[in-house]
């Protein structure tokens, strides 16, 4: 069995921590016992190694997310990047020519996807692998896990049988039902539904006859490069609902939507995260504190205080899921964001009249990690080494760097640096279009740049 992990959102509804960037499932809030705090990806992906389903796991996701998942969970994960977002038919479309036309999958294979966040037991993920054998067993072209509810929620979609008794291990769909009335719930759980939690499994057969169909590409290379002609619509939409037989097999284990702070904070093992203290006659709130700067809570009850670069939420924890209808209009660059070599946070940016423009960032590249070799056509750039000791490499010159050392890089100039010990710089961009296009990479390993540098020191 093959697997595809989702990996995408906006990251709103868990403002101001999570962005465009870095959406909730990278947030590190939750508790690993190899690792300490983790995030939901890093939880999920760790429970597939204890059930050896990480060799045939592969994401998709967007070219926004990739350094955030190679941060947390390596560089070896293979990614299917979007070239642009359109929602989950066109990543599973996607996800579905890559299995087919480069990695060689036979089209008789079983392809499990699922979201990149689920929060559940590890037995969630055998119950996925008992999709391969009812879809191999039955006439289904798709197989669902539902969970068992175990109140009438009006957050969740349902699955509905044809009727109330298992078919053997599964259910067959009637159909489906997004988001009733708490009544309207009651009367589904008495008839079997399930909650729907975004799992499908099908033949892989099935996803390539669908593209074949529509005269669509099924070669990976050239779904990329027609991938705007493919419908912006879930797969639910395009695939589940237009499906002739499909079956749902129940999980009656743990399982939760982390996706608002009311539901992930009830899952935190701490109440305080970051710099910060909670008065004792607090109740039931949590501080999420990313600034290096104290937060004080008093008397407060059933509250959710969050604090980042990007902005200051204070919420009752009830209402805490409507935040994302408040500041739907904030669209402002991101200010804290984790790649694949480190993480950097925005302190300051100034704009001085419509030519210049001033951004200032804190940035750290952990030991052994490097930024890419490259340049900037529209900006010059001043770093100033904080603490740690690295390499620096300009205009195919490279030379040691410590802490003091002030690095000047003019505008086009060929830079990169790697660090030997944890490494943080202050650094001051000066131009006319401070956007993360204007950057040419020339070399993303450090070896390459040695190896056509001129070594210095």
């Amino acid at each position: 069995m093959q697997l595809v992990l989702l990996s995408g959102g906006s990251g709103k509804r868990l403002w101001p921590l999570s962005n465009d960037a870095r959406s909730k499932q990278f947030l590190k809030v939750l508790e690993s016992n190899k690792i300490g705090r983790c995030s939901m990806v890093q939880r999920v992906w760790e429970q597939l190694g204890s059930v050896g389903l990480t060799d045939s796991t592969v994401i998709a996701t967007s070219k926004s997310q990739v350094d955030m998942i190679q941060n947390q969970i390596g560089q070896e994960v293979p990614l299917i990047i979007e070239p642009q977002r359109r929602d989950t038919f066109a990543a599973i479309a996607l996800s579905a020519t890559y299995l087919y036309s480069i990695k060689g999958v036979s089209l008789n294979e079983v392809v499990g996807v699922l979201p990149v966040d689920p929060f559940v037991d590890s037995d969630f993920f055998n119950r996925v692998t008992d999709l391969e054998k009812e879809i191999n067993n039955s006439s289904a072209q798709v197989g669902l896990i539902g969970v068992k509810p175990t109140f009438p929620s009006e957050k969740y979609g349902y699955i509905v049988p044809n009727s109330g008794s298992l078919k053997g291990d599964f259910i067959k769909v009637s159909h489906f039902k997004e988001k009733p009335s708490q009544e309207d719930a009651k009367n589904l759980i008495n008839q079997g539904a399930l909650w729907n939690c975004g799992v499908f499994a099908f033949k892989l057969k099935y996803i390539i006859s669908i593209l074949e169909g529509r005269g669509l590409p099924i070669s990976y290379e050239e779904l990329i490069k027609q991938y705007e002609i493919l419908p912006k619509k879930s797969f639910d939409y395009e695939v589940v609902e237009k499906a002739s037989e499909i079956i749902a097999l129940p999980y009656e284990g743990y399982w939760k939507d982390l996706g608002t702070w009311n539901t992930l904070t009830e899952e935190m093992a701490t109440n305080i995260i970051g710099k910060g203290v909670i008065s004792k006659d607090s109740k039931n709130v949590h501080l999420l504190n990313e600034l290096d700067i104290p937060v004080a809570v008093l008397g407060m009850k059933n509250a959710v205080i969050a604090v980042s670069p990007d902005g200051v939420l204070v919420s009752d924890k009830e209402v805490s899921p409507k935040v994302k209808e408040l500041v739907e209009k904030f669209d402002e660059r991101p200010m804290y964001e984790e790649r694949r070599w480190g993480w950097y946070r925005v302190l300051d940016h100034t704009t001085f009249g419509e030519e210049n423009e001033v951004l200032t960032k804190r940035i750290c590249v952990k030991a052994g990690k490097n930024i890419s070799y490259q340049l900037h056509r529209k900006r010059s750039e001043t770093w100033t080494i904080i603490n740690g000791k690295g390499k620096f490499a300009l205009n195919d010159r490279v030379i040691k760097v410590k802490s003091g050392d002030v690095l000047q890089i003019p505008v086009g100039a060929k830079h990169g640096i790697m660090a030997i010990t944890d490494l943080e710089f202050i650094e001051i961009q000066t131009g006319s279009e401070l956007i993360e296009e204007d950057i040419t990479r020339i070399f993303m390993e450090w070896e390459e740049v040695e190896s056509n540098c001129l070594i210095k020191g």
